[in-house]
């Protein structure tokens, strides 16, 4: 007579042996969570700061990285939004991103009531440090302004790669630098240092000179690039650019003219009426016998450039450039 009593016992052993399994998981799963950081030390321009991981609330007013913070889809429980630049998630309707205001008249009280235990703050709010460190003492604040005296390129790679280390974005921060990196390999090859270069900000109305080195926003392209200044002076560091009169910049005739429209930025969040760059150019009597005009060599950074001056900005503008050279 047959027996069936193997063949019953069979399921029992197979369960018998996914219960194996599954005891010995367990311990698996909660080994790899024991081992996820819960903080971690970076260097910013004030020394070490130890961020608990991972970040719970941030706050964030640092224009030049808000834009990579966005990217990375990293939640930001306030903001000053009115300086921020256009096509922000933070800034759609819906959105529950507190808004701090601007940097002139900042809601910090809102800060306070946001309970951040991160901030990353910088450029216009970078004179508030003193304030957050005493209306939020337990909050971590980390600030990557590009430092005086250092390359600009290597202080905006600096910037996204802490902030790579800080919400886990190591490959993502890795991208932007190898892209930035790419780019300026592009202007190089392409770029012939006997050809001059004329950077101009253009503001109310007006084209005002951009000092190589040293001058807003274009000043460090000079550097960046090794690009031929058509024109040396001493200039500042706002935004209106320097007293150079535009008969001078003329006079300097120049083969390339690199342009920020700083107020293309600004009409974004206020919908003033403005003066395009372009029009500014094209319609000056005095450039018109340029070498750059003539030539069509004029360059311009994007159009939100003013409140977005990071990595991502500088990237997209070489590019831009490095097309232009190889055409």
């Amino acid at each position: 007579m047959k027996t069936t009593r193997p063949l019953l016992a069979l399921p029992i052993a197979a369960a018998l042996a996914l219960t194996g399994c599954a005891s010995t998981a367990a311990p698996a799963a909660t080994e790899s969570a024991a081992d996820e950081p819960t903080s971690v030390t970076v260097t910013d321009n004030h020394g070490e700061q130890t961020v608990a991981l991972p970040p719970k609330a941030v706050v964030a007013t640092d224009n030049r990285t808000i834009t990579v913070l966005d990217s990375w889809g990293i939640d930001v429980v306030a903001a000053p939004l009115d300086i921020f630049p256009a096509g922000l998630s933070y800034k759609e309707e819906g959105s529950e991103t507190i808004n701090l205001g601007n940097h002139g008249e900042p809601n910090l009280e809102a800060v306070v009531a946001a309970d951040p235990d991160l901030i990353i703050n910088g450029q216009r709010f970078a004179s508030y440090y003193g304030d957050f460190q005493t209306l939020v003492p337990d909050a971590t604040i980390v600030e990557l302004d590009p430092r005086e005296g250092e390359p600009f390129d290597e202080e905006l790679k600096r910037q996204v790669t802490v902030l790579g280390e800080i919400f886990g974005k190591q490959d993502e921060a890795a991208k932007l630098v190898a892209d930035f990196e790419e780019a300026v390999d592009r202007v190089t090859a392409a770029y012939d240092d006997q050809q001059t270069v004329m950077a101009v900000i253009t503001s109310g109305g007006e084209i005002n000179y951009a000092a190589p080195t040293t001058g807003r926003t274009l000043g460090p392209v000079f550097d960046i690039l090794g690009l031929t200044p058509a024109l040396r002076s001493d200039g500042s560091t706002d935004h209106q650019g320097d007293d150079i009169s535009v008969e001078a910049i003329a006079a300097s005739n120049p083969d390339w003219i690199l342009v920020m429209d700083r107020d293309a930025g600004v009409s974004a969040n206020t919908d003033e009426a403005y003066t395009p760059a372009t029009d500014l150019i094209g319609g000056s009597e005095a450039l018109q016998n340029v070498n750059a005009v003539t030539a069509g060599n004029i360059v311009y950074m994007p159009a939100g450039t003013y409140l977005d001056e990071g990595i991502v900005t500088y990237t997209t503008f070489f590019n831009t450039l490095a097309d232009a050279l190889e055409s």
